[in-house]
């Protein structure tokens, strides 16, 4: 196959209706893609339609709004979906009914889809990529200001403000080249860093409940009952995934957390053994540094501590 951003931007000047995605339950980086490509397509074809989907989130207005439009928009539509590893994970259903489908992304490519697939394993983030795209045809495209500010929201999301191992010296050019455009990046990281006062209070909770395993595996369990003492649903945990990681003992972790049905989602988090492995045998998957996953009730979830803690004490051993 030919070069994918060649073809990618072969696409985009093709359609005069372009209709972006992202995942489901989106980060920052989500919809810093999203958002970023859209106001760069935007901005550099100003006669096109240009529309970005999914399910509304009011934390992220921030970074951007979504559009709502109808099914016919989809027709005769170029439809792109950024930093979504797999389609069921894509937001907003009628990601199909577009007449080309082209996958952005930076997760493993373990479940390939779409007409032409870009996928860089090695990128901090999905914005990271978005940029690298504008960069090689910057002489046709514009980086409005909008788009560096998404992008860099992107970036600083999915690289916990630089402190991830993803963080490469690409990513810091890329991020400086973002505040030139006019992303503020002091905005940014405060947008990022602030939580309301009940996340608070759960990550309290979670530092006090946290059950650390001799070879640095560590783990949390919130079921509903925890979460509603708190006013909290499902998707308000997201906050305090990275909490664990702080303590100097802990290896890898895993935050159990409760859903409606009675199952629990896993987000698995990790400063060193590979973690996307154990993510796999659990309905799940990702990065080798930060996977989810899936456990049907009390015995998976002993089941994902004990393979946990195996991988940290394989690890130790290692070094």
């Amino acid at each position: 196959m030919a070069d994918p951003l060649t073809a990618i931007f072969e696409q985009i000047k093709k359609y005069n209706k372009i209709i972006i995605h992202r995942h489901q339950r989106p980060d920052p980086d989500a919809i810093g893609s999203q958002v970023g490509l859209a106001e760069i397509l935007r901005a550099s074809f100003p006669y096109k339609q240009i529309c970005v989907v999914g399910k509304h989130i009011p934390g992220f207005d921030w970074i951007g709004e979504m559009d709502t439009i109808d099914n016919q928009t989809f027709d005769d539509a170029l439809v792109i979906v950024t930093d979504t590893a797999n389609a069921p994970r894509i937001d907003d259903r009628r990601f199909d009914n577009g007449d080309e489908l082209i996958k952005i992304d930076h997760h493993p490519n373990d479940e390939p889809f779409g007409d032409i697939m870009w996928v860089e394993p090695d990128a901090s983030s999905c914005s990271e990529m978005i940029y690298s795209f504008y960069q090689r045809f910057a002489k046709e495209l514009t980086l409005p200001q909008k788009a560096a500010h998404a992008l860099y929201a992107g970036i600083i999301g999915d690289t916990g403000r630089f402190l991830y191992p993803a963080t490469t010296p690409r990513t810091m050019l890329v991020a400086g080249s973002l505040m030139a455009a006019g992303a503020n990046a002091a905005e940014i990281s405060q947008h990022e860093n602030e939580i309301t006062l009940p996340v608070a209070r759960l990550s309290a909770y979670v530092y006090e409940n946290l059950q650390i395993l001799d070879n640095g595996a560590a783990y949390v369990i919130l079921t509903n009952e925890i979460l509603e003492q708190f006013g909290l649903t499902e998707a308000g945990t997201s906050a305090i995934v990275s909490l664990p990681g702080r303590i100097h003992d802990v290896l890898a972790w895993a935050i159990f957390v409760e859903q409606e049905d009675g199952h629990y989602r896993i987000r698995l988090r990790s400063k060193g053994p590979t973690i996307n492995e154990l993510a796999k045998q659990h309905d799940g998957g990702g990065h080798p540094l930060a996977s989810g996953a899936k456990a049907k009730d009390e015995a998976e979830i002993k089941q994902v501590i004990d393979e946990l803690d195996q991988l940290t004490q394989s690890y130790a051993n290692q070094k």
